[in-house]
């Protein structure tokens, strides 16, 4: 790979943070900017793309809980959104062709119907990115995303079935052996230990399941999704995703320059793919309608929608196999590369402040909640909280369990991964699923008696989005936070946080005061 590839990569990778937006967007624009300055696109960058994709499937299978993809919400409201947009888009696309409209002049119904399934899929790789940026992988409509997209997945891999003709080998059926190869992996990740060996087995694992599926005619990435899912239950597997993390997020720099690569448009492409972005609201409006009356909350539904709002670079995909077989011309893939490219930028920057966004609209959109709730959405309502801990990790456990000796029943810890709640609560602990950001909580929840909000999340991002949330509720009580670097203590007592602790230096105070007691025990 060229210096000059890092170099503009950084360049406006850096610009586009420092004015508050996705450094994705950044690589979009680098990658179309070494393009337009007459650079050819080095086959390292595809395979840095390849990588970043799979480990980023492999990850989110990590994450994944196979009852989500079974719900409703998932199934019935990712195959509707699909239906419905595909009736109604391929329509619009058809008139545009009996019209002889620009480059619909060219295509067929046929084409134009195709044309519309490559625009219903949304960007896994932007969502996910997105999503983890803001710390909502776990949240109840980082779920739903996610959900959505595995569904997608799976659409994906039917239609180039169908599209290519290539059955899956008979050896497919051998797949379900992995089932019980759990047993080894699990060994495996325990003698991994914490070092380099814990992420070089999450190569090899991501990998194999990838390369294990494209050997019997199944698509790669659907593997490294599905060996994620399966040791998604081990006690390493949250460890050995952060161990993942920076390289993912390093390979995945290839794929956005990736796509500035694919051509140089002209006006009329330009013209096109922004007449395909102005199609975005419908998708977020179709998703919206459908969660809604599918029972979810207005909130849940808002963002959901919100960051499922874009193109995915699977259309792409359809669009270079179209153009290999003949159907579409070589200026759709332009077309189609520049569509993704600017769902991306809305993406980016339309989810910056959705949270801040739907404060200020959400009385208009409670307007279209279904009467009934599901049972996951029915807040939870304690009784006499005097210390609430938000993020029951390592430091928000550590924190409930210091504070039950002194206060016992009335410290209560909440946290929005609803598994790691079950799990709490079989321990005995007095927790609640909820989610700190959704100001719909705050408003049902009783903060009379309590005098302490503890933050314990990781991200600097989701803290200050919570302290938000509490202040518009009027919250009078004290808001504690922990950072990790000291650039964010400032940052967080800005958003309204009373008290920020610094995290590795707290944990080295705590460290020097119990040594010096057990250092008075041992004299005495």
């Amino acid at each position: 790979m060229e210096f000059a590839f890092i170099l503009v990569a950084f360049v406006c990778g850096l610009a586009i943070k420092i004015v508050g937006l996705p450094p994705l967007i950044g690589f979009l624009i680098a990658g179309f900017t070494l393009n337009f300055l007459g650079f050819e696109p080095d086959t390292s960058i595809q395979t840095l793309a390849n990588l970043g994709i799979t480990l980023m499937l492999f990850t989110i299978g990590l994450k994944l809980n196979i009852r989500d993809l079974m719900k409703p919400e998932v199934w019935l409201g990712g195959t509707l959104h699909m239906v419905i947009w595909l009736a109604l888009v391929s329509s619009c696309f058809i008139f545009l062709t009996i019209l002889g409209i620009g480059y619909f002049a060219t295509i067929d119904m046929t084409s134009a119907a195709l044309i519309a399934f490559a625009l219903s899929f949304s960007s896994t790789v932007c969502i996910v990115k997105i999503l983890e940026e803001n710390g909502e992988i776990k949240t109840r409509h980082g779920k739903i995303a996610i959900g959505i997209l595995v569904l997608q997945d799976i659409f994906a891999v039917v239609f180039l079935v169908v599209a290519t003709g290539k059955i899956p080998s008979i050896w497919s059926a051998a797949l379900l052996l992995l089932f019980f190869a759990k047993p080894i992996w699990s060994i495996v990740l325990e003698k991994a230990g914490h070092g380099e060996m814990l992420p070089l087995t999450g190569f090899l694992v991501a990998l194999g399941g990838y390369e294990l599926f494209e050997l019997v005619g199944v698509k790669g990435d659907l593997g490294a999704l599905i060996v994620g899912m399966l040791i998604a239950n081990h006690s390493k597997a949250a460890e050995l995703a952060k161990s993942l993390m920076s390289f993912k997020d390093l390979f995945l720099i290839g794929f956005f320059l990736s796509i500035g690569f694919t051509a140089l448009p002209n006006i009329e492409m330009l013209i096109t793919a922004i007449g395909f972005c102005l199609l975005i609201p419908i998708k977020f409006g179709l998703f919206f309608s459908v969660f809604t009356r599918l029972k979810l909350r207005a909130r849940t539904s808002y963002l959901s929608s919100l960051v499922l709002g874009n193109y995915s670079e699977f259309g792409l995909i359809v669009a270079a196999l179209m153009v290999n077989l003949g159907v579409l011309d070589k200026h759709w893939l332009v077309v189609l590369a520049l569509s993704v490219s600017f769902s991306f930028l809305f993406t980016g920057y339309g989810y910056r402040n959705s949270h801040q966004q739907y404060n200020r609209i959400k009385n208009k959109l409670k307007k279209y909640e279904h009467p009934q709730r599901l049972k996951e959405d029915i807040y939870d309502q304690p009784e006499n909280v005097r210390v609430l801990i938000i993020g029951m990790g390592r430091v928000g456990k550590g924190a409930y369990l210091a504070l039950k000796d002194e206060i016992d029943e009335q410290v209560w810890g909440m946290d929005a991964d609803p598994i790691r709640i079950a799990k709490l609560k079989k321990l005995g602990m007095q927790v609640l699923t909820g989610d700190g950001e959704d100001i719909d909580f705050w408003e049902n929840f009783d903060l009379t008696n309590t005098e302490i909000v503890m933050l314990a999340v990781p991200s600097v991002e989701d803290i200050s989005n919570i302290t938000q949330q509490l202040r518009s509720v009027k919250f009078n009580g004290t808001v504690a936070s922990i950072a990790r670097y000291e650039d964010e203590i400032e940052l967080l007592q800005k958003a309204g946080a009373d008290k920020v602790f610094n995290f590795f230096t707290e944990a080295g105070t705590g460290f020097a005061e119990e040594s010096l007691q057990m250092l008075s025990s041992q004299s005495n």
